[in-house]
């Protein structure tokens, strides 16, 4: 069955859609509205016939424009994997096969790359976060990109710029707990780090230079802080050498030196006695 174009009017509120009314024995009424990109692919105009069969293709070309748009929006915000689109697109109820044919044109309008993606996903991250290659790597494989891409992406993050990273890692949180033995801040700092996504061995190396920066000035205040608190725990409880050696190994397990412990023992608790 055909059905002639009676007439086509643009929507009042979405300029760029089109109404499509049908002859029918009573008059023209409405028949579908379609996207100006439908209405210039299939040349329609009064007067043409329409069968049922293009009419359903006209619609379904509709939807899928509709759906076209909809995921050049979601990717306006930021570039996407593949698999936040399909998961987007999946969300908002979009049938496979629609999915199919979006995804396939995004990529020949060279709006998706995972390639691409994964390469600027890297280097964002290394320039905004403490982040190392290991978590990247974790991040990229829940964002459905793995293997030899994600492999190339992380060659930008070269050895020289992790070790720099650790190293400055490193220094800032040394720096934040001044009250806690060196030994006790470089462990901390070290599970950190490693807990980042850096490679242990760079890790490993940057501590080497740090053990040879230690200040000894500022051991000692540290460990005369800790040893009082020690000192007034365990007073109450003990007294004499089982004090010392209560304090002693309370000092001991928090990363401080055995002579730097003998020293404190000697100045501070003999002259308490």
């Amino acid at each position: 069955m055909l059905r002639k174009i009676s007439r086509i009017t643009t929507q009042k509120k979405q300029k760029h859609r089109y109404n499509i009314f049908l002859n029918t024995p009573t008059g023209d009424e409405y028949g579908f509205s379609v996207d100006e990109e439908i209405l210039i692919k299939f040349r329609l105009e009064k007067g043409m016939e329409l069968s049922d069969e293009l009419i359903k293709t006209l619609k379904e070309q509709d939807t899928l424009h509709k759906v076209y748009t909809l995921t050049i929006h979601f990717l306006s915000y930021r570039i996407r994997s593949e698999k936040e689109v399909i998961t987007y697109l999946q969300k908002k109820e979009v049938e496979e096969e629609q999915i199919t044919v979006i995804m396939k044109r995004l990529k020949q309008e060279k709006l998706l790359d995972d390639q691409q993606f994964a390469e600027m996903f890297v280097r964002s991250r290394m320039n905004t976060s403490s982040k190392g290659p290991k978590v990247i790597e974790q991040e990229l494989f829940e964002k459905g990109i793995g293997g030899q891409i994600v492999a190339n992406a992380l060659e930008q993050y070269t050895p020289a710029l992790q070790k720099e990273k650790v190293q400055n890692l490193l220094r800032k949180k040394i720096k934040q707990s001044s009250k806690d033995s060196f030994q006790k801040q470089i462990n901390q700092a070290k599970n950190t780090i490693l807990q980042k996504g850096f490679n242990q061995q760079f890790v490993f190396e940057a501590i080497q230079t740090m053990d040879q920066e230690e200040d000894t000035d500022q051991e000692w205040e540290a460990l005369k802080f800790q040893g009082e608190k020690l000192y007034h725990k365990h007073m109450k409880k003990y007294e004499d050498f089982q004090l010392k050696q209560k304090v002693m190994e309370g000092l001991y397990r928090k990363g401080f030196h055995f002579d730097m412990i003998q020293q404190f023992v000697e100045e501070y608790i003999e002259n308490q006695e």
